[in-house]
């Protein structure tokens, strides 16, 4: 989509701007506690790192009833950042604050990402740095740190390092990161982070792609990002941000939708760009940019019972979908998972037990859950079952993978639990020739079987 595909009002808005050669982009949602401090954050680090770059700062908004557009306007002028910092910068820098079109009647982060692309497109900007409205963690430094690599060092694209709560961020410890680092052979620890910097020439590339579809219009929008600069072929390197401290969400009750939009959208690209996969074998680092940083995130508590409850109802909702789906053996074993995790929380609501179910041992095994999702992504690449019905039958498995993380990390600190995250990350990379004899072979019809967790019913 070009960039005279704007709507008029913010298309003049650009022109009037002219060019640029830095952008900071925003998108938000009903952000107002918080997108203030990042505002104010994102515009001193323009004037302290890049006084010498004409810079813009871009907020697009979903049409947020809190006010938060009004925030980020009235969040302290640019002059007023300039002498706390004792800064003069060669070039004004400058604000808008807007309300993104939809893209074909759906909005969402990928949709607001899609209108500040088309910006920075539009104000030829050399590099583009992208944060989240929710952070309480970032300072003015994240704006170098995430641009730095591309101004300086000839970086196309910069995902960021953080050290998150050992609780935090599930869909990437146990999908995004170990299924992008065993097909594309890089370690790049937050696919889906939430904040990047981008080079004016990915930033076009990405306007070029022709399959921005529903997923990549939401919460897809991470993923897609990532992928697209490894195909690509553009250069990419890692930042260390330190902590990141935001608005965390518990596994179990508020990270359904973004995970059916990042896994629907992480199957369609892996069957996409499988001739970039195929052959890669093991993995290797990415350079970081940066140094490191030793700070502790904050907690975030998490339902382990509510976890392990729907990974055990698993077979009632979605039983169909993983007999079709899952291999027979891998089917044998998560039907014996199954059995464990409903005896565990069977336990933990006896009164006359005192267990918890963080002391009944369940354990999900790294080599098991690798090649549940490869099979996910077998069944969407030999055409068994729609994505949808995928995606919805994988979330249960998620469910009882992470409850047994929690479970084995539950006495570790958050740097002791990362062994755990890359001991899965080798599983997944160990288990790849699995998955790649599978893909190369012709489809093939299966035969019925007992569906997983018939024995627990019985």
């Amino acid at each position: 989509m070009p960039a005279a595909a704007l709507p008029n009002q913010i298309r003049k808005a650009v022109e009037q701007l002219g060019s640029a050669d830095i952008m900071v982009g925003i998108p938000s949602f009903k952000n107002a506690a918080t997108i203030g401090y990042v505002a104010r954050a994102a515009q001193a680090g323009l004037v302290q790192y890049f006084p010498d770059l004409r810079p813009v700062l871009v907020n697009a908004d979903a049409g947020s009833p809190d006010g938060t557009q009004r925030v980020v306007v009235e969040t302290e002028p640019p002059d007023y950042v300039e002498k706390i910092l004792l800064v003069r910068p060669t070039h004004r820098l400058q604000r808008i604050s807007l309300t993104y079109p939809e893209i074909d009647g759906i909005g969402g982060k990928g949709a607001a990402l899609r209108t500040i692309f088309e910006i920075a497109d539009a104000l030829k900007v050399e590099a583009l740095v992208v944060v989240d409205s929710d952070l309480r963690s970032i300072i003015p430094e994240w704006i170098e740190l995430l641009a730095g690599p591309i101004h300086k060092g000839g970086f196309d694209f910069v995902a960021p390092l953080y050290s998150r709560y050992k609780y935090d961020g599930t869909i990437t410890n146990t999908v995004t990161y170990p299924f992008t680092r065993a097909l594309y052979g890089l370690r790049i620890r937050q696919p889906i982070g939430g904040d990047f910097g981008v080079s004016g020439d990915l930033v076009r590339h990405y306007l070029a792609q022709d399959d921005w579809d529903a997923d990549v219009s939401k919460f897809g929008v991470d993923i897609w990002m990532t992928t697209k600069a490894i195909t690509g072929g553009f250069a990419v390197c890692q930042t260390r941000l330190g902590a990141k401290v935001h608005d965390p969400k518990d596994p179990g009750a508020d990270l359904g939708p973004m995970f059916s939009q990042v896994v629907a959208t992480l199957l369609r690209l892996t069957e996409q760009h499988a001739d970039r996969w195929l052959h890669v074998r093991g993995s290797h680092d990415v350079p970081i940019y940066g140094f490191e940083r030793l700070l502790d995130p904050p907690p975030l508590n998490v339902d382990t019972a509510r976890l392990l409850d729907t990974f055990a109802k698993g077979p009632l909702m979605v039983g169909e979908e993983w007999q079709t789906s899952l291999s027979p053996e891998n089917a044998e074993v998560v039907e014996a998972l199954v059995a464990d995790a409903a005896a565990a929380v069977e336990n933990a609501s006896r009164a006359d037990l005192d267990i918890a179910v963080e002391q009944s041992g369940f354990h999900f095994p790294d080599e098991t859950w690798a090649r549940v999702v490869y099979d996910m992504a077998l069944s969407y690449h030999n055409r068994r079952l729609d994505l949808d019905r995928i995606v919805a039958s994988l979330i249960p498995l998620y469910f009882g993978r992470v409850a047994s993380l929690i479970i084995e990390t539950q006495e570790l600190t958050t740097d002791q639990s990362e062994a755990f995250v890359e001991r899965q990350a080798r599983a997944f990379e160990l288990a790849k020739p699995y998955f790649v004899d599978r893909w190369e072979q012709p489809a093939k019809t299966k035969g019925k079987r007992r569906t997983a967790g018939a024995r627990s019913a019985s």
